[in-house]
């Protein structure tokens, strides 16, 4: 038997569902003090898997250097109410995967937070999906090195629906 919250959190991602251009903006360097950003386009068709307890995405990432591909992959925990989202990225073809982000949705806005390494050294991660309307959203990353004291947004999508 499921609760009405789960029921409703089980629906988070529909909004994402289809085809969509993406503008990227990514900090140049992360993590060091660096605030050159790097613009570029790309695209995401996104789908839901398992029955709508996952989601699947398709990402061309066009960035200067050179094109690549990325898959993000959520899943919805019935236990904790909670999605997590993973990436696989085409650079790094055999991963590891990065260790997921796990949360949900309040009032419009979907926070995601997990924990991982950068050049070593322990970090927090921040997802934000916000600004959803049916056309659009917007998609935030930030990193945290006190533990969520402060944060440095690294990389920010801005969706529209095709």
């Amino acid at each position: 038997m499921h609760t009405e919250n789960e029921v409703a959190a089980l629906h988070d991602f529909d909004f994402l569902v289809g085809h969509w251009r993406v503008h990227h903006r990514r900090l140049k360097e992360w993590l060091a003090n660096n605030h050159e950003w790097i613009e570029f386009e790309g695209t995401s068709v996104m789908q839901m898997v398992m029955g709508g307890y996952g989601t699947f995405d398709d990402n061309v990432l066009e960035l200067p250097a050179g094109t690549y591909r990325a898959a993000g992959l959520r899943s919805f925990d019935t236990k904790t109410g909670q999605w997590s989202i993973w990436w696989l990225d085409s650079r790094t073809p055999l991963g590891p995967l990065d260790p997921p982000v796990r949360g949900g949705f309040h009032d419009g806005v979907g926070t995601f937070l997990g924990d991982d390494l950068y050049k070593g050294k322990p970090i927090r991660v921040r997802y934000v999906w916000s600004k959803i309307t049916p056309t659009t959203c917007h998609w935030e990353q930030a990193f945290s090195t006190d533990g969520g004291a402060s944060w440095e947004t690294n990389w920010v999508m801005d969706l529209q629906r095709v």
